[in-house]
């Protein structure tokens, strides 16, 4: 399947099972003959980093491999460095390239390496999680994480191509693809009512991974995506409803020192956004309790940990605030999300009534 993205730079994203055994063959017609540097992170390198060199050299690449440890923790401004260092060590050119290999973390890394190096290389995404795959590859956001929040160094970047192989989603942990399906939920919960009912049937059994079931929802996933990033590409409007449950997400991340993963964090976050939309009257309390009862279902602890003070102290850290202003994205009804602007200090409270 293929699924052109009209962004400033147009690119394809295939989504085809064994697609990484000819990741070179692919590469060929959209980079042409140059040489390749490649991240990916210790646990994706062990099971497909030797895979994927030999398909490259099968093309004709000559490829280079940085690897970084697992985890958030490396999406940090040292590992970015580092591997820039490692590129103008190996004389990568303007005219070379760089390919990630892995989930969200790396796949935000090298897009973000690829923006910096000599004033900008292009990159190819090869996303081996469910979350990379339906979400962070797709539409050219690049960042590294600092202390003060997540996400706050970046720039937008578009690939020059995403290779999504299904297969390597053979191997994730239950937990890892569970935290994609996150992001899956959150596609329906905010543009498409009918997807979300098609998902109650939760997409974490193996014989769903198996299926053509999860090719579909990716699919899916990527073609709203793909027509959100066309209309608002550099995150001017429209393009804010794909962060639902985002904004308090990345708070409980940062509190927890990324101890609970990012598609956890979403899920809670998405449950405290819809509750903070029935409060101001944007819905009734039908749409928290579908929102609710499918994260239910799909094994999320939804609970949190942190206070109210705690959760607004992140949020004012986050980059949807506009001077005094904070920008949450609440549900209306499942399928429609607006962008709600509202006084910073209004938050607070509202924290503590639905906390």
């Amino acid at each position: 399947m293929i699924i052109p993205v009209p962004a400033s730079r147009p690119y394809d994203v295939l989504i085809e099972r064994g697609s990484l055994a000819h990741a070179g063959e692919l590469i060929r017609p959209v980079l042409g003959d140059r040489r390749l540097g490649i991240l990916t992170d210790d646990t994706v390198d062990a099971l497909y980093g030797e895979k994927l060199v030999s398909a490259l050299a099968e093309a004709g690449y000559d490829a280079v491999k940085f690897t970084i440890p697992h985890g958030e923790e490396s999406k940090n401004p040292e590992n970015l460095f580092a591997f820039l260092s490692f590129l103008a060590e190996h004389h990568l050119t303007r005219t070379d390239a760089l390919v990630a290999l892995g989930g969200g973390v790396v796949g935000d890394l090298c897009g973000l390496a690829a923006a910096l190096y000599l004033r900008g290389v292009e990159f190819v995404q090869i996303p081996t999680t469910l979350l990379a795959a339906v979400d962070s590859s797709v539409g050219g956001k690049t960042a590294v994480d600092i202390p003060a929040g997540k996400n706050l160094v970046g720039a937008f970047w578009q690939p020059s191509l995403v290779i999504c192989d299904p297969d390597t989603l053979l191997t994730l942990p239950e937990d890892t693809f569970r935290d994609g399906c996150a992001e899956v939920i959150k596609y329906g919960v905010i543009l498409d009512g009918a997807f979300f009912e098609q998902l109650k049937t939760p997409l974490n059994a193996a014989e769903t991974i198996k299926s053509c079931l999860l090719d579909k929802a990716i699919a899916r996933c990527v073609e709203i995506k793909r027509d959100v990033v066309a209309e608002d590409e550099f995150d001017r409007g429209l393009r804010g409803l794909l962060n639902f449950g985002h904004t308090l997400g990345h708070g409980i991340e940062k509190e927890s020192n990324f101890t609970i993963t990012h598609g956890s964090a979403v899920a809670k976050g998405s449950v405290i956004a819809a509750k903070l939309a029935v409060k101001l009257g944007l819905c009734d309390q039908a749409v928290t309790d579908g929102i609710t009862e499918i994260l239910t279902d799909y094994g999320f602890d939804l609970s949190c940990p942190y206070s109210a003070e705690a959760l607004y102290n992140a949020a004012l850290s986050d980059k949807k605030r506009a001077g005094g202003n904070i920008t949450l994205i609440l549900p209306e009804a499942i399928g429609k999300c607006i962008l709600h602007k509202m006084p910073c200090e209004d938050l607070l409270p509202l924290l503590k009534e639905v906390l």
